[in-house]
């Protein structure tokens, strides 16, 4: 793919003269044509615009550029030159194409050459963070140009048009499951990590959710593998440890965690039924093992040492963890509901620090005094 000159190319399709040559499968959807490309990445950011975000909404075609999501994404790419993967970007040219196919009859009328003159418009509809991230990954490394990503585009046939196809390309897309997440992630150690957890740990296995991330009613598992990854998470974060270290600390610690709730026993051994615990109590729920995480993490940072920090945790018996507990209404619970917003989980953490003796850092005590004065 490349440009070529009016003199290499007739008839020449632009005053100028010049224009885009993409290599291209043509398609009908809705009754129009479309065509698929694969574009190399030094033109993504040359080509592809951004609608201008001083618009009024109404009077654009996309949304404005979220730039705190692009510096993850660029990462992305970064770190994993070998093997990222991005999904097709979609285009409205505002502009003439022109189709040469490679046969006028048969399977070779669909592959050919597109044409599009260089004063076209290049609007994107979906993919404007990939293509950022893009710009600023080849800044980073500069051998990614030649490397390519699929392009689908499409006759612009005007702004009503733009945001309509923005919208249908939005509609039904829907996030995956963070649980799902974690068990297909294979380059986080956090997600491997809690991924060998659910299925070693005497604690945890064959009592974790691997797909949902919300269980239900009558859901035979007691955690969610996104449970239990922020709950590791959280008790690891900032220890300077080897993997193997990590890994064999954070199941000591779930181990020890066990200890001190009976209910997790029980369910085990058949005694009580997981919807039952799940329904009368809270410490098996997200909230809770992030909580538990953060507990652990401040123990963790004091001394790695078994016997020190196990000692610690055994005031853990003593948290009423039933639902019916009032101290947990504004802190686990609102409206009767167990809540995972930042500000409940910070409460909970401070209710568990309570019960362990554990001093709050300044913002804790910040949420907690709120919570006091009835502001929370």
């Amino acid at each position: 793919m490349g440009t070529t000159a009016a003199a290499n190319a007739a008839p020449p399709r632009t005053s100028a003269g010049f224009e885009y040559t993409f290599p291209a499968i043509r398609g009908i959807q809705a009754g129009q044509e479309y065509y698929v490309s694969m574009c190399p990445l030094r033109l993504i950011p040359k080509i592809f615009l951004f609608d201008d975000e001083d618009l009024t909404p109404e009077v654009r075609a996309q949304r404005v550029l979220n730039k705190g999501r692009i510096p993850a994404l660029t990462k992305y790419i970064l770190d994993n030159p070998d093997d990222y993967v991005f999904s097709a970007l979609t285009a409205s040219v505002d502009g003439d194409m022109t189709f040469e196919s490679i046969s006028n009859e048969g399977p070779g009328m669909r592959a050919g050459q597109l044409h599009i003159p260089m004063d076209a418009r290049f609007l994107i509809n979906d993919g404007q963070h990939r293509r950022a991230a893009i710009e600023y990954a080849l800044k980073e490394n500069p051998d990614l140009g030649e490397e390519t990503i699929a392009v689908v585009f499409f006759h612009d046939a005007g702004l009503a048009r733009c945001q309509q196809m923005f919208a249908d390309l939005n509609r039904h897309a829907v996030r995956p499951a963070r649980s799902i997440g974690v068990l297909y992630d294979h380059r986080d150690e956090e997600a491997r990590m809690a991924r060998l957890l659910s299925l070693r740990s005497p604690v945890f296995k064959g009592n974790v959710e691997m797909e949902k991330s919300t269980l239900s009613a009558r859901s035979r598992k007691l955690f969610t593998l996104s449970a239990l990854y922020y709950g590791t998470q959280a008790l690891l974060q900032g220890l300077e440890l080897k993997h193997d270290e990590a890994a064999v600390l954070a199941q000591k610690y779930w181990e020890t965690v066990d200890t001190t709730i009976p209910e997790w026993k029980a369910v085990r051994e058949r005694d009580m039924s997981a919807p039952e615990v799940r329904r009368d109590f809270i410490h098996s729920h997200g909230i809770a093992l992030h909580a538990l995480g953060r507990i652990g993490n401040t123990l963790l940072r004091d001394s790695t040492d078994l016997t020190k920090w196990r000692k610690r945790l055994t005031h853990l018996k003593n948290v009423d963890w039933t639902r019916s507990n009032t101290d947990w209404e504004g802190r686990a619970i609102v409206g009767g509901r167990v809540s995972k917003s930042h500000q409940n989980l910070t409460l909970t953490v401070n209710y568990l620090r309570h019960q362990l003796s554990l001093p709050l850092s300044p913002e804790e005590q910040r949420v907690e005094d709120a919570y006091l004065r009835g502001d929370a």
